[in-house]
Parts: C-alpha cells; structure tokens; sequence
C-alpha cells in the first residue's frame, strides 16, 4: 500500500469514481442542501487546490476525500457562525471581496465504505492542518456532523455535544477523534444547514412516507424533519458542532 495525498488539479478525473465508490457514505438528503446550486461547484474552480483525494497508488483505489475552503475567522467561537452554510458563504463572500484568509474550514471528510475504521479519517484532518500551515493559515475549523446523532434526533444538540463517556473522553466517535487530535469543542448549532424540498423529494431521499404533517424523525437525519402538505414542503436544520484546532508550529494540534 502506498498512500498519497492527491489534490484535484493533480487528477480531477478521480473524482468522478466517488459517485459509485463512496454511494451511501453521505445519507441522500445531505446532497440537497439548499446553498448547494449556488456555491458547491464553485469548490472545484475557485478552490481546487483546497479539494484533495486519499489514494493508493499501488491498487490505484480512491480511500478518502476531504473537502475544505479558505476564510476569515476572529478566533471567536461567535465569529464562527452558525454553521455549515454560513461558513461556506462566509468564504466565498472572503473569495469575491478579496480578504485574506485566516483558517480553513473543513466541508466535510468522507471514507469509502471499504476502508472505514482503518484511521484514514484522521489522516484526511491531519493533512487538512499541514495544508493550512503551508498557506500560513493559522487554524482549522470544523463543522462536524456528529456520528452517532442520528441515534438521538431528539436530543438538542446543544446537549448532545456535552455527552462524555465514564473515561470523560466525549461520547460521539468523530467529535472524539478530533479531540483526541487537540481539537477544541467551540459551540453547537442547531441550524447549520438548511435543507428543503417537495414531500415527494423528502419521500424519495428518506425511503419514507410522510402521509400527514408534522415533524417526523427519519433515516440519518439529525433532528426533526417539518412536513407541511398545504405548501408541498419539506424542511429540514442540520445541526453541527464547531470543533477548531489550532495548527500554528507554536501550538500545534494536529500532527
């Protein structure tokens, strides 16, 4: 096995093996955000050098893919803000207007269904703070979509992201992973990100039927699901947990 780090304007072309290799490692619902149409292919040509693959040049096999952007950040966790969307129109606003980024926002870390739990995950965080190093980026925050809170869609997430284990080391696999890396837990948000659709979209995405309105809990979904029939809606707030290492080389957190 030879790993390397691949970044899509090395090969662009394997990106296009994680629509079969990767099926099912993000739940259908989360590829409909609503802030997707305006800004995410916009990842790929104002950022492709923020867009990077895990490869296995030796069995030519696509591990891992991590998905980051550039912005500003005032180093407080209000100046985080709420969220996955927020953060992404944050950098782009940065990209449009010129600012100098100051930390790397993490979009999302994804493993193949064949080589989770190998640690491959932790590798993809690592290099996301050796990326921002090179750029002189002093941080790396992390919208995280908490593992296990599709288990607990009704528990508010401002609880959820308090929960430890006996060891005290917190509940949640992947938040406990990067804190386990010096990530430090910052806030919990309830509306990260804002997906909304038809009753038949959210039918099709969930495998469900929503015969009435109402909120209901569904496959892979973090909270609460809003059906209304009257308005053919359905509405749906992520909610994440704001983890930011710090990666300057006085104070480094991921290694």
């Amino acid at each position: 096995m030879t790993l390397q780090f691949v970044h899509h304007t090395q090969r662009p072309e394997l990106w296009d093996r994680l629509t079969g290799e990767f099926a099912g490692v993000v739940p259908e619902y989360n590829l409909h955000g609503d802030i997707n149409s305006g800004f995410w292919n916009r990842l790929f040509s104002d950022f492709p050098d923020h867009q990077f693959l895990l490869h296995d040049t030796a069995t030519d096999t696509v591990l891992g893919a991590g998905r980051t952007l550039p912005r500003t950040w005032d180093g407080t966790p209000e100046g985080l803000g709420t969220g996955l969307d927020a953060s992404i129109e944050a950098a782009f606003r940065d990209h449009d207007n010129g600012a100098a980024p100051n930390a790397l926002c993490a979009l999302g870390i994804e493993i193949s269904p064949a080589h989770q739990g190998k640690g491959y995950s932790a590798r993809l965080l690592a290099h996301m703070a050796a990326m921002a190093r090179a750029a002189g980026l002093s941080h790396v925050i992390v919208p995280v979509r908490p593992t296990w809170k599709d288990r607990y869609p009704l528990v508010p997430i401002e609880r959820y992201a308090t929960w430890a284990r006996p060891d005290g080391a917190p509940f949640d696999p992947w938040i406990r992973t990067q804190v386990r890396q010096g990530g430090t837990i910052a806030a919990a948000v309830a509306e990260s990100s804002r997906i909304t659709g038809t009753v038949a979209e959210w039918e099709a995405w969930t495998r469900m039927s929503f015969p009435d309105d109402g909120r209901y809990v569904f496959p892979g979904g973090l909270a609460l699901l809003d059906i209304d029939h009257h308005h053919d809606r359905g509405a749906y707030w992520e909610p994440c947990v704001w983890i930011t290492h710090d990666v300057r080389d006085h104070g480094q957190s991921l290694t």
